[in-house]
């Protein structure tokens, strides 16, 4: 396996308890994984060296929500929000239409189109949704599509009930056929549990067959209003629970008790002019959160983790630090790939060598600058792809 070493690492965010944040610092990348952590003057000798000339280096981001097998475009609905016209679920229905239309090879590019836009901002681990087909047979392709290319798939069936289906036959299509046609292409299972998708009891419906099938749990909860969805996703054990922009002190309570994740997604907040998800009182309670983009086309359509870092910081009440760790071992923490060897969202020796290098000597940068593209260097899997 051939080695390379980055070194003059100026600034070097950890995520590891034990390092913390090092200077002139070095790393050593051997085949997919780190092999060696310290101080740049001991760092021994590998195959070819990078010098990162002070700049500062991080774990990738780990972007653990999006929606990115689709095809179609929203701009309209965009511009209709934007005028006022509040968001609702039902524009899903749009994204549906256009992926049934589109052909496997068109749904593919878009894909692979999107995560290498994320790559060239750093991000490194992604996982993606499927939930633009509801039926068995658009489900499935989706998630066959979406496993050829991102690191985590997640089946969301239980996205929207499709125009002119009844909303209980639908669920128990979700629970038997369809859920059989994808499990074998995905890890998770999720719920949009929200007025106007799946009210309580769908939900747990079908996160119970899910979990029945030995997925792992995911919820889309209290985006739009106040609503059970952090309380099933807590009471389920999931994984995660998506947007948590209305918290109740009991939601807030029972998040900070579990090892449920509440993933918070400030460019969905703004582009449906929703509140922004109460980040400081999570964290000042014990829970753990991260950041995602939710990049989708019709409420969040970008796959800039450091945007919604920045946002983070300057409107969530969050430290750089905080916001983060929140991007990469948060979002590791909600896909339960923050430990053993091959962990993400961390550079220790073992993890999965992703690391990015920002053209600024500190990752106060990415707020102190924001929108600057700052990305200098990425390692995904041990290779440098920028």
């Amino acid at each position: 396996m051939r080695s390379t070493l980055v070194t003059g690492i100026g600034e070097l965010t950890t995520n590891d308890p034990g390092l913390g944040v090092l200077h002139d610092a070095a790393v050593v990348v051997e085949g997919e994984h780190i092999a060696w952590i310290g101080p740049a003057a001991l760092a021994p000798i590998a195959d070819q060296a990078v010098d990162a000339a002070g700049r500062a280096a991080l774990p990738g981001w780990v972007d653990s929500h999006t929606h990115l097998v689709f095809a179609g475009d929203r701009t309209a609905e965009f511009e209709a929000r934007m005028a006022g016209k509040p968001y609702r679920a039902g524009g899903i229905a749009v994204t549906v239409e256009a992926t049934r239309k589109a052909t496997d090879t068109e749904l593919a590019a878009n894909l692979a189109r999107h995560v290498s836009e994320a790559i060239r901002q750093g991000t490194t681990c992604v996982e993606t949704k499927t939930g633009y087909g509801l039926d068995v047979e658009h489900e499935e392709r989706s998630a066959r599509i979406a496993a050829a290319v991102a690191d985590e798939v997640t089946f969301l069936g239980a996205h929207i009930v499709p125009p002119g289906t009844d909303a209980e036959s639908y669920v128990e299509l979700v629970c038997g056929p369809m859920l059989d046609a994808v499990a074998a292409h995905v890890r998770w299972a999720d719920v949009f549990c929200e007025e106007g998708a799946f009210d309580r009891d769908q939900s747990e419906r079908v996160l119970l067959a899910a979990a029945a099938r030995g997925l792992g749990l995911r919820v889309h909860g209290n985006q739009l209003g106040p609503g059970p969805g952090v309380q099933l996703a807590v009471r389920h054990g999931a994984a995660s629970v998506d947007h948590c922009t209305y918290l109740s002190n009991e939601d807030v309570e029972a998040l900070a008790a579990s090892g449920t994740v509440a993933t918070l997604l400030p460019a969905c907040d703004l582009s449906t002019r929703q509140p922004l998800a109460p980040a400081r009182r999570l964290l000042d309670a014990g829970a753990t959160i991260a950041l995602a983009t939710n990049a989708n086309p019709g409420s969040s359509y970008t796959t800039s983790m450091a945007f919604c870092v920045a946002t983070a910081v300057l409107q969530m009440g969050l430290s750089v630090a905080e916001a983060v760790y929140a991007a990469t071992a948060g979002g590791a923490r909600a896909l339960r790939r923050d430990t053993g060897d091959g962990a993400v969202g961390v550079v220790r020796v073992g993890a999965r060598a992703d690391l990015q290098v920002l053209d600024a000597p500190s990752v106060t940068h990415l707020a102190y600058r924001p929108g600057v593209p700052l990305t200098w260097a990425v390692w995904r899997r041990g290779r440098r792809v920028v």
